[in-house]
């Protein structure tokens, strides 16, 4: 049992008695007492109309439920009892779950049907701010209800127009981006007072039951994919190459018949000039022309031997054998005509 003290440090008898003293101490003293407590009460109501906005928030201040005025980072006050002041965040990225909850999965959510009629899982986050804090707190009852409930019919609209090949791979930033495009058109007909920052899509895929098939099929079609694009690159560089291999052969074949005809064309005008010198001294330009082919045939010869035909009058001639004997008696039945 607890033991109360006197006012001379003695120990009450019992509660009442304590009660009893404390009343007493009230009346006589009430007449001080009363204003005391009027001034603190006076001093605490007019202490809880000051509040503070920080960075990056907006106080809407309402007079008797009515909007009338906004506030900025700073110390500000509001009539008590009269004025309300609603502080938001005008700066802080929120972020909504279309899909699932952390780990868990929710497939009311996330199952939807593509364009081509297939059922695709796909689990979204979308990002947001607060624009208009007025609009914000008092167009909606709960705007993030709202927001999320929206964001799931402008995913299940855009993935409806969309096949389940292109969802998944090729279209995947397309949905994402016509996703908050149409989801902020939708709010701002609401008139939610929310900006869409970001939406994105974290998993897009076929539903378990199908998904190990549907990924082969997924895999064989890439693979016919990179194929065809090894195919095309082969195509791209050999159809240059044999064109320029052709073109070179264009151009050697008419350097050759450049070359040809000036030759034949030389050919000619030598021959055509060296008519004309035969026609003005046959004898002097048939002895230059055996002479010439005399020089350009004893040329190829390795060894050669010339004997005089006046000392070989009275001594026995020999024939030489081979190549040469043949060569010789050639030249000396060309020298005799």
């Amino acid at each position: 049992m607890q033991t109360i003290l006197d006012s001379e440090g003695g120990p009450y008898q019992d509660m009442s008695e304590f009660g009893n003293r404390a009343a007493d101490f009230l009346n006589k003293h009430r007449r001080k007492l009363g204003p005391l407590l009027l001034g603190i009460a006076a001093l605490a109501v007019l202490l809880s109309g000051v509040y503070v906005v920080g960075p990056g928030e907006i106080g809407v201040v309402r007079t008797f439920g009515r909007e009338s005025g906004r506030s900025y980072p700073g110390l500000h006050y509001r009539i008590p009892f009269i004025q309300q002041a609603d502080v938001v965040n005008v700066e802080k990225i929120r972020r909504i779950e279309v899909g699932f909850r952390g780990k868990e999965r929710l497939p009311h959510e996330s199952l939807m049907l593509t364009g081509d009629e297939n059922i695709v899982d796909a689990q979204m986050i979308v990002q947001y701010r607060v624009s208009d804090p007025s609009k914000f707190l008092f167009r909606l009852r709960d705007p993030e209800e709202v927001l999320h409930t929206t964001a799931q019919v402008a995913l299940r609209g855009k993935v409806g127009e969309t096949t389940i090949d292109d969802v998944i791979t090729t279209a995947r930033e397309k949905v994402q981006d016509e996703t908050r495009q149409w989801l902020q058109q939708l709010m701002d007909k609401y008139q939610s007072g929310l900006t869409i920052t970001e939406v994105k899509l974290l998993v897009v895929d076929a539903p378990d039951e199908v998904k190990e098939a549907f990924h082969d099929v997924v895999r064989a079609r890439e693979e016919k994919e990179k194929l065809i694009n090894q195919a095309m690159g082969y195509k791209a560089d050999r159809i240059p190459r044999a064109r320029g291999e052709a073109r070179k052969i264009e151009r050697d074949a008419e350097a050759y018949k450049e070359q040809r005809v000036l030759r034949a064309r030389g050919d000619a005008a030598r021959f055509e000039a060296l008519l004309a010198e035969y026609r003005n001294a046959v004898g002097v330009t048939r002895e230059r022309l055996y002479l010439e082919m005399m020089e350009r045939i004893l040329s190829r010869l390795e060894n050669k031997i010339f004997v005089d035909k006046d000392i070989a009058r009275g001594a026995l001639p020999v024939l030489p054998l081979g190549g040469l004997g043949t060569l010789l008696q050639r030249s000396a039945s060309e020298g005799g005509k």
